[in-house]
């Protein structure tokens, strides 16, 4: 599970082996003038399921052995981020086990701890039973560059 949230302030980008611009849109933003709570998840879901097709190279809904559906989500608020920022979000490995995925996903607008700090899980499904199967092997090895900050582009 993500660390508390004095640890989670205490993230710097260099804690994230990727890091990816995560660019808004006007209607990112709600009401209060700061991008939505949503706004948060569905970043996440783009920059992680990017980094996965780009890191294994072919397309991650049908040429792998299974396919990842969203098992759970959070995210932890710690500051506001405001339209036109576009914020650089880092992915490091929490854990896995056999047919899933647990990224923690840090939400950074400059050179301040996150503005947010996200957990996303996946689970791989077999594409006719859509029950869980293990991590496809491509995913895997993929996965060995979130290990370290600094091993992944």
């Amino acid at each position: 599970m993500m660390g508390n949230d004095g640890q989670l302030r205490e993230r710097r980008k260099s804690d994230y082996p990727v890091l990816r611009p995560a660019p808004l849109r006007w209607s990112d933003v709600d009401t209060y003038g700061h991008v939505n709570n949503a706004v948060h998840y569905l970043l996440m879901d783009t920059v992680i399921n990017g980094w996965v097709g780009e890191a294994v190279g072919v397309d991650i809904r049908t040429e792998l052995s299974g396919f990842a559906v969203v098992a759970e989500t959070g995210c932890r608020y710690f500051r506001e981020i405001h339209f036109t920022a576009t914020p650089e979000l880092g992915i490091r490995l929490e854990g896995t086990g056999r047919s899933s995925v647990r990224y923690e996903v840090g939400f950074f607008i400059d050179d301040e701890g996150p503005a947010a700090v996200g957990r996303f899980v996946h689970v791989y499904v077999d594409h006719v039973t859509r029950r869980p199967t293990g991590i496809p092997a491509e995913v895997g090895k993929a996965l060995e560059a979130l290990r370290e900050p600094g091993k992944a582009s």
